[in-house]
C-alpha cells in the first residue's frame, strides 16, 4: 500500500473529529471531565450593599460618612476597616455618652452587620470617620470608599457630599 495515499485519507477522516472536539459550548458536545470549564465573567453578589451613602462637607480636618449597610447573606458580616482617597486616615467610629457628654471613639471589633439585617451609620451613632481630609469636600461632590470585611473581601461605594450642621460630638484621639 502506498503511504502517500494513506496520509491524506487519514487527515481527511480526522478533520470532523477535531472540529467537534470537547470544547464547552460546541453543539452537542459535552466537556470532558478533565476539562476545566471557563465561566463567563460575572460579578459575584456583594455580601453588603450600601444605600443612601453621604458624607458631611468640610474644608479641612475631620468629617464623617453615613448610610445604611444591608447584609444580603445568611451569616453575620463584619466590616473591619474603611478607606478613601479623600482622607489620610479613616476609622470606624461609635458615639458614646460619658457624664452627659457625647464622645466618639474607634469602634472595637468593627461594625457587625447581622445576617439578612441592616446597620445604620448616622450622626450621633456609628459612622466612618475621616481624619486629615486631603482636600475640601464640597456640597454635591462624590467621595469613593472601600470597606474591608472580615474575610478580606472589599465593598466599594460612593457617597454624596452634603452640608450638615448636627452631630457636634467631641473627638478624643487615642480612645
Amino acid at each position: 500500500m502506498n503511504i502517500r495515499a494513506i496520509v491524506p485519507a487519514l487527515t481527511l477522516l480526522a478533520l470532523p473529529l477535531t472540529a467537534c472536539g470537547d470544547e464547552e459550548g460546541a453543539a452537542g458536545a459535552a466537556p470532558s471531565p478533565s476539562a476545566s470549564p471557563v465561566a463567563p465573567a460575572q460579578a459575584a453578589k456583594a455580601a453588603l450593599t450600601i444605600t443612601d451613602p453621604w458624607v458631611k462637607t468640610t474644608d479641612k480636618g475631620m468629617t464623617a460618612a453615613f448610610g445604611t449597610i444591608a447584609n444580603t447573606t445568611g451569616a453575620d458580616v463584619t466590616v473591619v476597616s474603611a478607606a478613601t482617597p479623600a482622607s489620610a486616615a479613616v476609622e470606624l467610629h461609635e458615639v458614646v455618652g460619658a457624664g452627659g457628654e457625647m464622645k466618639m471613639r474607634p469602634r472595637r471589633g468593627g461594625f457587625v452587620v447581622p445576617a439578612h439585617g441592616r446597620l445604620e451609620l448616622r450622626p450621633g451613632g456609628l459612622h466612618i470617620m475621616l481624619m486629615d481630609v486631603t482636600a475640601p469636600i464640597e456640597p454635591g461632590g462624590r467621595v469613593a470608599f472601600t470597606l474591608t470585611l472580615g474575610d478580606r473581601s472589599t465593598v466599594r461605594f460612593t457617597a454624596l457630599a452634603k452640608d450638615y450642621n448636627g452631630g457636634n460630638e467631641t473627638y478624643e484621639p487615642g480612645h
